[in-house]
């Protein structure tokens, strides 16, 4: 099974030589047929240039520039649209993701023959390091708001890197997030058309360089628009969207 990585990159020209080499190095260990999609989302600074020169040392590496519109949804939604793998994860550019983490992901699909596979952070065997305080508090109370919205037991709905089957992505389409909502609208559309999922324990280490995109001032509302979406669609849709067999 062919795995596919979406990264969305704005201004990582720092992180992202790190990154990719630590990724395709650790999915090369294991022996996993894959690709590494980039989304260069327009980026300002030189981060094209970096990934150009990084074709060279990666082989698997493929990148292209998102022209508009931007944002980190529009650019996930990039290579959501154009990756080649049987599965596809969602990892970050700026090493908060452990590639450890998705040869478990990816093993646990193929070993459960499951449709998503999610991690967590928060339960036992997963961790988090140098996360800020204000954050956290902040992530804990939107993901408990999540869980009784939707009536899920899952508790990390928010954080991005998740590995979703192609079929799985094809049948929670369309997209309707262009910003980090989307990390939202991915796995609790899964949840609610019936795809099948696995929860497994995850770590997140904070950035070492550049600063965080999200601006959660910015993204209270656009949270909330696609939670009461995926809410409306789980209890009033009469099943119209369920995954068939």
């Amino acid at each position: 099974m062919k795995l596919s990585v979406v990264i969305p990159a704005y201004n990582e020209e720092d992180s992202i030589p790190e990154t990719l080499h630590s990724l395709y190095n650790t999915l090369a260990k294991y022996d996993i047929p894959h690709e590494i999609w980039v989304t260069n989302d327009n980026s300002k600074d030189n981060t094209a240039k970096v990934l150009t020169e990084l074709q060279k040392e990666i082989p698997t590496l493929v990148f292209e520039t998102n022209k508009g519109p931007n944002g980190f949804g529009y650019a996930v939604r990039y290579g959501l649209e154009r990756f080649s793998g049987d599965c596809v994860a969602v990892f970050m550019a700026d090493m908060s993701d452990d590639p450890e983490d998705l040869v478990k992901y990816y093993n646990t699909m193929n070993e459960q023959n499951v449709d998503a596979v999610f991690g967590s952070r928060w339960i036992k065997g997963g961790k988090v390091i140098d996360y800020p305080g204000t954050k956290k508090v902040i992530n804990r109370i939107a993901n408990l708001i999540i869980r009784m919205t939707m009536r899920i037991s899952y508790d990390d709905t928010t954080n991005a890197f998740k590995l979703y089957k192609r079929e799985t992505i094809q049948g929670i389409k369309p997209f309707l997030s262009p910003h980090f909502n989307l990390t939202v609208e991915l796995p609790l559309k899964a949840i609610v058309r019936g795809y099948t999922y696995a929860v497994v324990p995850n770590s997140w280490t904070n950035r070492k360089y550049g600063e965080s995109k999200l601006k959660i001032k910015e993204m209270g509302s656009r949270y909330f628009f696609i939670l009461m979406y995926c809410f409306i669609e789980k209890f009033f849709s009469r099943g119209d969207y369920i995954k068939k067999d």
